[in-house]
């Protein structure tokens, strides 16, 4: 067996994990950041002196490969150095954290990527509306976590997984995934990470005039920063905050209207992706706020009764893994686990 220390440094958050010989596991959270270098150092220092033999790392962003997993050596260091800017609010936090274990550890290191479980998708999903000779394309992100619920789902579902399933993976990033077979069919992030649905301070999709309307008021550097730390749940509340928590909490007309935009977005994606499949066998929520605000969960699923789901009320309030009601779709809450398929892609590299 072998020691496994995996890092999942989200763009608010640094969640890790080490897995030890003996089957035991460590989980350490480090959340709301602004800056990861200090949860970096409280990091090295909660582990102590244990040393792992290996270190799995979450990467946002794999760029072309299609490779799930890849060892980080000085070429490969170069190549996800070179792709920050499809994931800059990422890839980031991402390389600091592979750069600093190198520091600290004389263990091989694994890059884990998000992209690659949407490998799957059909042309029609991937291909976007422009020129081919740019070759940009939909990639998709979450996939550590969309590939870890689909691990689950034969489990709690039986035959029916291999169904049409559609999962919400809802936090400060956001977006949603149609699975069919288990595979990813569909989802609603891009290019990269800032597309889909409206998330904390992302924006989501937007009518491409709106940004050339941008690009003609600030300059190419102040149009990223807005991209990506300026827009979604921050701006719709009026800059009141990006966390729902914090919006649930709060009495203002503007933190409510965020709530309500969020949620009829969410609902909208569900309802979209379910006419491209012909409709939904599952729904999975997954993520800091599908996992934990049943509110939220209450109010996506309102309008979509005529898809045949529909909330048990005591079960929603408690976070239960089924929370549909008796006769209708299976509606689930699963707990996202990236650190848990990183493991499982150091232990099969």
């Amino acid at each position: 067996m072998t020691s496994i220390l995996t890092i999942n440094s989200g763009s608010s958050s640094i969640k890790a994990s080490l897995f030890g010989a003996d089957g035991s596991r460590r989980n350490f959270r480090y959340e709301h950041l602004r800056d990861h270098a200090p949860a970096f150092d409280l990091l090295m220092r909660d582990l102590g002196g244990d040393e792992p033999d290996l270190i799995g790392h979450r990467f946002v962003h794999g760029g072309e490969i299609t490779d799930a997993a890849r060892l980080v050596d000085d070429t490969e260091l170069a190549r996800l150095k070179s792709i920050v800017h499809l994931a800059p609010l990422h890839l980031p936090g991402n390389l600091m954290g592979l750069v600093l274990c190198r520091k600290r550890f004389a263990a091989q290191q694994i890059a884990c990527f998000d992209t690659a479980f949407h490998v799957t998708m059909p042309e029609l999903a991937r291909r976007l509306p422009i020129p081919s000779s740019y070759a940009l394309r939909r990639y998709g992100f979450h996939g550590l976590n969309y590939a870890h619920i689909a691990s689950r789902l034969p489990a709690l579902l039986g035959s029916a997984a291999n169904g049409n399933i559609v999962v919400a993976h809802l936090g400060s990033g956001a977006s949603l995934c149609l699975l069919q077979n288990l595979k990813s069919a569909d989802t609603t992030m891009g290019y990269t990470p800032a597309g889909g649905i409206v998330m904390g301070t992302r924006s989501g999709d937007l009518d491409p005039g709106v940004m050339l309307e941008l690009a003609q008021r600030h300059d190419p550097a102040t149009l990223r920063d807005i991209v990506f730390h300026k827009m979604g749940l921050l701006a719709l509340s009026d800059n009141e905050s990006s966390e729902m928590s914090d919006l649930l909490g709060s009495p203002s007309a503007s933190a409510r209207f965020a709530v309500d935009y969020f949620c009829r977005q969410v609902s909208g994606a569900i309802g979209s992706l379910a006419a491209k499949a012909g409709g939904i066998d599952a729904l999975v929520f997954t993520g800091g706020i599908g996992e934990h605000a049943s509110g939220i969960r209450e109010q996506i699923c309102a309008p979509l009764a005529f898809l045949g789901l529909c909330l048990d009320s005591d079960a929603n309030q408690t976070n239960a893994i089924r929370i549909d009601r008796a006769g209708t779709k299976p509606a689930l809450v699963i707990p996202a686990d990236e650190e848990a398929m990183i493991h499982r892609l150091c232990l099969a590299y």
